[in-house]
């Protein structure tokens, strides 16, 4: 039956072309973001896997950065470690040329003291971003090593205590150059004076000299091992980072292959609903014509 107030085929059309429209509308959407679920309409469960999971990236990003702050942090005061030894070795080398009968002693003192200001001069240097392990009072230090979201951040400890050279607040009085020898008790690394030193004084003096380079030996694999910690929380962090990151994609990533193949057959859907839309209006004007209109 023919009707002018209902035209039946027409509506059925419009129904299609609107549905499909809308599923042009997704797809584009799709393609345009990249994103099979860009929001919680979509799918309210994988929105929010992601966002959490995002959030996560995020944190494991920062902590990334600080691990890589603490490297640059530690290798500055490896190097200053490593610089700290070469001047001890100068100023053991002093000591033994001191015990040579007729040496001068007021000379090689000269150069003993330009060592010990040098000694203060790395330990003081060996600051990055405020922070020196070598010239402190020591205590445990904190670097941000991780993050999850059950347990919040993780860290890995360094007891400056061990690293520690000396602290000027004190006098130079603390750590492994400031404090009195063992051996020769009258004074530190720092305060050796050799001008007046009896042989029994050298030799003593020679042996804290050794037992403090043992110490700094031993206090740059702490800090050597710290750096390799660092490196291998960071390579953890990094292939954390990117299975989480994975696994975002395959929450909400489009498949853009499927997507264009998609978008280019509901275009086809799109014309012929037009075009089925355009044949079911024109039936009302055949109406006309049975009136000879």
């Amino acid at each position: 039956m023919s009707s002018l107030l209902t035209n039946t085929s027409a509506m059925t059309a419009l129904q299609s072309l609107t549905q499909t429209q809308r599923y042009m509308n997704t797809t584009e959407n799709q393609i345009s973001t990249g994103l099979a679920i860009s929001s919680a309409a979509d799918n309210a469960s994988y929105w929010s896997i992601a966002t959490q999971m995002n959030s996560d990236i995020g944190a494991l990003g920062a902590v990334n950065s600080a691990l890589s702050e603490s490297q640059s942090m530690i290798a500055t005061m490896t190097t200053a470690m490593q610089s700290t030894i070469s001047v001890m070795d100068a100023i053991k080398n002093d000591l033994t040329t001191a015990q040579q009968p007729g040496a001068s002693l007021t000379k090689i003192q000269s150069d003993i003291s330009a060592q010990q200001n040098a000694l203060l001069s790395i330990g003081q240097s060996a600051s990055f971003n405020g922070q020196n392990y070598l010239e402190t009072t020591g205590g445990t230090v904190k670097l941000v090593s991780s993050y999850d979201a059950a347990n919040g951040v993780s860290f890995l400890s360094l007891n400056t205590t061990n690293t520690a050279l000396f602290n000027a607040t004190t006098g130079a009085t603390s750590g492994i150059l400031g404090v009195s020898g063992a051996a020769y008790t009258a004074a530190s690394i720092l305060t050796l004076n050799i001008a007046a030193a009896t042989s029994g004084d050298l030799a003593n003096m020679l042996t804290d000299v050794q037992t403090a380079i043992s110490s700094i030996t031993s206090a740059a694999s702490t800090l050597g091992s710290m750096t390799t910690n660092l490196t291998t929380q960071q390579n953890y962090i990094s292939n954390l980072s990117d299975s989480l990151t994975t696994g975002v994609g395959s929450l909400v990533d489009a498949n853009m292959n499927e997507a264009a193949t998609r978008l280019a057959a509901l275009q086809v859907q799109q014309q012929l609903g037009v075009q089925a839309l355009s044949i079911s209006n024109s039936n009302t004007q055949l109406i006309l014509k049975l009136f000879g209109l």
